[in-house]
């Protein structure tokens, strides 16, 4: 279900998200393509080209006319080798380049010189963005065919707030090694939930998990690049919005849950993979709880279940649910399918320490009524798009 041995180019203007680039080949050769990556001299000044050559296996190429290249001319044989070429970032004078079809430095020549298919994902100042001329170069570049990644909206380093952010590497990964055909979500409206939930015992403690809330955030970017209008509902995590995703912010159990009860009216597939706590203390007690005892008793109650409640609503999304287990995980995957009402459940061990949380990897048991699949080890990027095909095939035909 991932595209194996797609070959892709990846070229680096100079722009501050240029140091976003060693994650995002790390990202592209997770889903099993091969990397080659191109600076521009500036570039060069916020990344290294050895940082690059590590992460993807490949020497790194900067110079237009290199003397190591068959018969010198390194740019013909790059652009034929491409199957995708992705500029990220791409400057405001790089995408003025393109656009008037300049060819003075390597990157610029292979875009003129490969038959790849090309995408751009800008990176610059708001206003620089927003600027008459960048947004006429924008347009011309858009009617030859070039795929514009429009930027994130944010803080940005110069302190401004506004578009101009290159998405985060695992959303380009996803939207650039699916196939166009491959929108199969599109016009599907999506809820997922993600990370811990925390139950707070007093101003300043609470109970909570290990989740990360990586597979939930790359579910979400698997979603969207998918082509699904997608709602992200998260506890507190240590991660960055996935471009173009509606986030919700949480802290507790209720609170999530108040938050999925609102979101999930006319929803087409809800994810819960959200680890919530399934207790909270009867009573948050208002100041610091001192240390004037040797013993400390809490007493808890139970929080609402968020899958169940959704499963069962009249006219319910199709749900999909994860379980976190230590033992029997197929055991009890399949009794919490059937008892909660799932459509589908995705399993994972999480006493494999090199899996499941906090790890950039995972591996899943899904199960649905009539089926079962297991997704191998697998950077959670890749993992996420997989279980999304998968969703989206059993939505499918849930609803032929």
């Amino acid at each position: 279900m991932t595209i194996k041995k797609l070959n892709i180019l990846l070229g680096v203007s100079g722009g501050i998200a240029a140091y976003k680039a060693p994650d995002l080949v790390r990202k592209l050769t997770a889903t099993g393509a091969q990397v080659r990556v191109v600076l521009t001299e500036s570039a060069t000044q916020f990344v290294s080209p050895l940082s690059l050559q590590a992460v993807s296996g490949n020497p790194v190429s900067t110079d237009l006319l290199d003397p190591a290249a068959e018969a010198a001319m390194g740019h013909i044989e790059l652009a034929k080798w491409a199957d995708i070429l992705l500029i990220a970032p791409a400057t405001a004078n790089c995408i003025a380049k393109l656009a008037h079809g300049l060819a003075d430095d390597l990157l610029s020549t292979l875009y003129l010189a490969t038959s790849a298919k090309v995408y751009l994902a800008p990176a610059m100042n708001q206003q620089m963005w927003f600027a008459a001329a960048t947004q006429a170069n924008l347009a011309t570049l858009t009617q030859r065919g070039i795929q514009i990644i429009e930027p994130d909206s944010g803080e940005q380093a110069c302190g401004d707030t506004g578009p101009g952010r290159m998405p985060e590497p695992q959303y380009l990964a996803s939207l650039v090694t699916q196939p166009e055909a491959a929108q199969v979500l599109k016009g599907k409206r999506i809820v997922i939930t993600a990370g811990p939930t925390r139950e707070a015992i007093d101003p300043v403690r609470y109970i909570s998990n290990h989740s990360s809330g990586k597979m939930g955030y790359a579910l979400a970017s698997a979603a969207k690049a998918l082509g699904a209008e997608v709602t992200l509902i998260s506890g507190p995590v240590a991660l960055d919005t996935p471009a173009w995703v509606n986030l919700v912010k949480v802290e507790s159990a209720q609170q999530m849950h108040q938050a999925v009860m609102l979101a999930v009216a006319e929803t087409d597939i809800f994810i819960g993979c959200a680890a919530v706590a399934d207790y909270r203390p009867v009573e948050c007690v208002g100041q610091k709880i001192k240390k004037h005892n040797q013993e400390l008793t809490l007493t808890f109650i139970k929080n609402p279940d968020i899958l169940a409640d959704v499963a069962n609503l009249k006219g319910a999304p199709f749900t999909v649910g994860f379980a976190a287990e230590t033992q029997d995980v197929s055991h009890y995957a399949k009794d919490k399918l059937q008892r909660k009402n799932l459509d589908m459940i995705a399993a994972n061990d999480v006493s494999d320490r090199t899996i499941g949380f906090n790890s950039d990897q995972n591996a899943l048991s899904v199960f649905w009524k009539d089926g079962e699949k297991s997704l191998a080890v697998a950077d959670k990027g890749q993992l996420a798009m997989q279980l999304m095909l998968l969703i989206s095939q059993n939505y499918n035909e849930k609803h032929a």
